[in-house]
């Protein structure tokens, strides 16, 4: 390794670590919670959460692909999940025949909010009841950075 490099602070590794090792450990409670409660994993909450939160309640592929994160692999076979299971449909994308939209279903926004009830709650038993409100929005100003 070149001696020119920059290398970060020892402190700058810490942060990343602790954030690396919480987002796990908190990802994998919440998940937990989803499942002890009959419900789907996560990401059918996000898919469903975006498309509820768009103005008309449909979203290109490649929109939900930006704003979830999920890759487009995963992200194909999960909406083909959720359209087998009735929560999203797809519609032809009027100015391009080859383009389709993915559209929430009512079935898909009950199902997100019953979702709701309990990833709310797993974020408040394992996050927001550990932080005071100050602290959260200290946190959340500092993540800001990265965004």
């Amino acid at each position: 390794m070149s001696e020119n490099m920059p290398k970060p602070h020892e402190a700058v590794v810490s942060a990343w670590t602790r954030l690396m090792r919480a987002r796990e450990r908190l990802l994998g409670l919440i998940e937990a919670d989803l499942k002890t409660a009959g419900m789907p994993p996560l990401a059918w909450y996000d898919v469903l959460w975006e498309l509820a939160r768009s103005q008309s309640g449909r979203l290109r592929p490649y929109e939900l692909e930006e704003r979830t994160l999920l890759a487009q692999y995963n992200l194909s076979r999960l909406i083909d999940r959720l359209e087998k299971e009735g929560l999203v449909g797809r519609e032809v994308f009027a100015q391009d025949g080859r383009g389709r939209w993915v559209v929430i279903t009512d079935a898909g926004r009950q199902l997100r909010e019953r979702m709701w009830t309990v990833y709310g709650k797993a974020i408040e038993t394992h996050i927001g009841c550990k932080l005071a409100e100050g602290e959260a929005k200290t946190i959340a100003g500092l993540l800001d950075r990265f965004l």
